[in-house]
């Protein structure tokens, strides 16, 4: 399988060359379908679930029946806790669940591979060869997306925690930052444009073998 190239930049902005990246991450055929699962699963599991409403067997009130059966004119009736009776259950109505499905740890593996080599067929991913800021604020990492030239939403992988990236990065609207170990196809989809720094490819490379 040949190795796609990438156009790596240095953080001015200007490209310094291209590069060979692994073609296991970077050149997969793209599998929609797999995609399209691990997304749905991603959105399912951020769902909260808390909605819920009582059945008549769990609102309060007594269970005697209203009135006797026969004799009073009025149409029968049992206790006060039907769902068609003021203050009764609620029928059918939503329960406290959980929205989680289930999906193998090799099929997000499969759907991050293919979610990262459709974006690189795109033309969607810039590499840069380090991220080290000039001063700690945050107008120093916009000055670097606004230096390539990044449309937003944008995310931005690292190799591993920086904390001082990720603090001065978090305030910039449309950008989200993601190491390496961490990153999902939702994240790769999400984004109009990844920049991955240089030394994130290994650890991407390393995680899907």
């Amino acid at each position: 399988m040949t190795m796609p190239t990438l156009p790596l930049y240095n953080i001015e902005g200007s490209q310094s060359g291209e590069l060979q990246v692994p073609a296991k991450v970077f050149g997969a055929s793209p599998n929609e379908p797999l995609i399209h699962e691990a997304l749905v699963a991603r959105l399912a599991a951020a769902r909260q679930g808390t909605a819920h409403t009582k059945t008549r067997a769990e609102v309060s009130g007594s269970g005697r029946k209203l009135w006797r059966q026969k004799g009073t004119g009025r149409a029968r009736v049992g206790d006060s806790r039907p769902p068609n009776r003021e203050g009764g259950g609620v029928a059918m109505g939503p329960r406290m669940r959980s929205y989680r499905q289930r999906i193998s740890r090799r099929a997000k593996a499969e759907a991050l591979r293919s979610a990262l080599s459709a974006r690189a067929q795109a033309g969607d991913i810039a590499i840069i060869e380090s991220l080290e800021l000039p001063e700690p604020k945050t107008r120093a990492v916009a000055a670097i997306l606004d230096a390539l030239n990044v449309r937003i939403p944008a995310l931005l992988v690292l190799p591993e925690p920086n904390h001082i990236v990720w603090r001065c990065g978090r305030n910039i609207a449309g950008l989200t930052i993601r190491i390496a170990a961490d990153l999902n196809a939702y994240d790769v989809m999400a984004a109009r444009q990844l920049i991955i720094v240089k030394g994130a490819i290994p650890r991407l490379e390393a995680r899907l073998r």
